[in-house]
């Protein structure tokens, strides 16, 4: 009796942990290109269960051998994704902040700030929250600073005569580590008129990453935040102060 209780239980564990596996991978994918390679995966498994049905010899051959390397292509394909889904699974263990909610709440303020003004003069600006996936190998592209996070050195990093203004400035906590950082572009952003370089660069560090990323662009004037792919746009730029504390996990 309590050998049958303790296979039921065993997997309705089992069954629950897939299921939520499945369900995050399919809330990870959900919007990019790897889900339409997911689908044509799917529909070729599908071909397959049908050609050993029908007993299609030729067809059942040649998706025999395709599937036998199935593997290595999933690996290909989903590279980007598998390299995010297992940061996701250690996240915070290396990467532990030591700010405190009113200092990260005052690093916020003084970034609106910024952000505010330079919306005013169309001046372009990338700005990276690090959040639980450390984003050391970005972070080594540009210039180290450790420096506080404020309004006057925001501007000055982001005036056009200065080398650093082009490249992004990370900020962890309440400092500045680095400016001039190169982010990865995006591949699969989909296209829109009024999305640049920096658009395109904020995607592709949110779609490895959690990062929170904040985007003025020196076209619109417009300011954005980035965050697990998606995009909102904050007008009038003092409005993005609210979300962007809730993102870093401070009451607004």
């Amino acid at each position: 009796m309590h050998s049958f209780i303790y296979s039921i239980i065993k997997n309705a564990v089992d069954i629950l942990i897939v299921s939520y596996l499945i369900y995050r991978l399919l809330l990870m994918l959900k919007g990019s290109k790897a889900a339409q390679v997911l689908v044509g995966i799917f529909i070729i498994f599908g071909a397959y269960i049908v050609s050993n049905i029908f007993d299609l010899t030729a067809l059942h051959w040649l998706l025999n051998n395709f599937i036998s390397s199935i593997v290595l292509i999933i690996i290909i394909v989903f590279q980007q994704d598998l390299k995010r889904a297992l940061a996701y699974m250690g996240k915070g263990y290396f990467n532990k902040g030591n700010a405190q909610a009113g200092e990260v709440r005052t690093c916020v303020e003084q970034v609106t700030e910024a952000v505010a003004e330079l919306t005013t003069t169309k001046t372009g600006a990338l700005i990276v929250f690090e959040r639980n996936i450390g984003i050391k190998e970005t972070i080594d592209t540009g210039r180290m600073l450790d420096a506080l996070a404020t309004k006057e050195l925001l501007l000055t990093i982001f005036n056009t005569h200065t080398p650093l203004h082009d490249g992004a400035v990370i900020i962890k906590g309440k400092r500045i580590i680095a400016a001039g950082c190169m982010l990865p572009l995006s591949q699969d952003m989909q296209y829109h008129p009024t999305y640049g370089t920096r658009h395109k660069a904020a995607f592709g560090l949110s779609s490895e990453t959690d990062a929170v990323i904040v985007i003025v662009s020196e076209e619109t004037g417009k300011v954005s935040i980035v965050v697990d792919k998606n995009i909102t746009i904050f007008e009038p730029p003092e409005t993005m102060q609210p979300a962007l504390l809730k993102l870093l996990g401070i009451n607004p």
